[in-house]
């Protein structure tokens, strides 16, 4: 496959991804309290990943350039490269057209999918990363939200609230559709189960690490400036605390809870090598 192939497949794929895997945790500290009469307190300082505002885009419009016909060979009946006759020429070139035509509708639909799932935002658009910046700091809960470049976010999250509906971080304004580093489910019987997809493991079904190693096996092979093509790896770097006065009923902490002033604590560091995301079951007060 040619390295132009490659990357209007690749380019199809991160659309693809886009729908429910936008968002990835980097480097990080994640607290979360929870108290028996269902108060609760969740912080996220550190790093967000947004892999539509920066390669998503390059690789788009890379996509959608076109270079000069170039003929393929043509071989004889003894597998030998012969002259091309001008009948097969032309029929080369009549599928080098179709082909150019299908790569550009597709990225027009491709970038047409990523603006609406960013709000109406162009992910081309310079600008694009300073007005969601501003768009997210009018959010409840984020002190502090700044730029850093290729697609990178440094945030400073903390929310206090009742634990009366359930709860997901982080969650963005007008985004039609995005994945959650944390999740906090209410249960019938007075309970709360905490689960975390967004600090899985990088190395397990990570998609942005599926991503990468398609790219890898489709253009590869093609020299190192593909490289630069190919968008940055989140990988989810940090430490996850919770803290409680509830009865801990489930956790997959390699220590189990450890009693503090608070009540218990429960921790797990996240990173490429943990044998999965952290997870715990606590029975509150109903």
């Amino acid at each position: 496959m040619t390295k132009r192939l490659a990357t209007i497949a690749l380019v199809t794929g991160l659309a693809l991804f886009l729908s429910a895997c936008m968002l990835s945790a980097g480097k990080f500290t994640s607290t979360l309290d929870i108290r028996r009469s269902g108060q609760f307190t969740f912080t996220y300082k550190g790093e967000i990943y947004m892999l539509a505002l920066s390669k998503l885009a390059e690789m788009g419009e890379a996509s959608k350039g076109e270079k000069p016909f170039e003929p393929l060979p043509c071989y004889g009946d003894n597998a030998s490269e012969r002259k091309c006759s001008a009948d097969e020429i032309a029929d080369q070139k009549k599928t080098w057209a179709e082909d150019n035509k299908a790569a550009k509708d597709k990225a027009k639909r491709d970038a047409d999918a990523a603006k609406m799932l960013l709000g109406g935002i162009d992910p081309s658009d310079p600008r694009a990363a300073e007005e969601l910046a501003q768009r997210i700091r009018r959010q409840a809960g984020f002190r502090s939200v700044t730029y850093a470049g290729d697609g990178l976010f440094n945030v400073d999250f903390a929310i206090t609230g009742t634990l009366d509906h359930d709860f997901q971080f982080p969650t963005f304004e007008r985004f039609a559709m995005a994945n959650s580093f944390v999740q906090i489910a209410r249960r019938a019987d007075g309970s709360v189960r905490i689960d975390t997809p967004g600090f899985a493991p990088g190395a397990g079904g990570s998609p942005f690490t599926q991503l990468m190693q398609m790219g890898a096996a489709m253009g590869g092979k093609e020299g190192a400036g593909d490289k630069d093509q190919m968008p940055r790896i989140p990988m989810a770097d940090g430490q996850f605390t919770i803290t409680t006065d509830g009865t801990i009923l489930a956790n997959n902490t390699e220590n189990g809870p450890m009693a503090d002033a608070a009540g218990q604590t429960l921790s797990w560091s996240v990173n490429p090598r943990s044998a999965a995301a952290p997870m715990a079951l606590i029975g509150l007060k109903k």
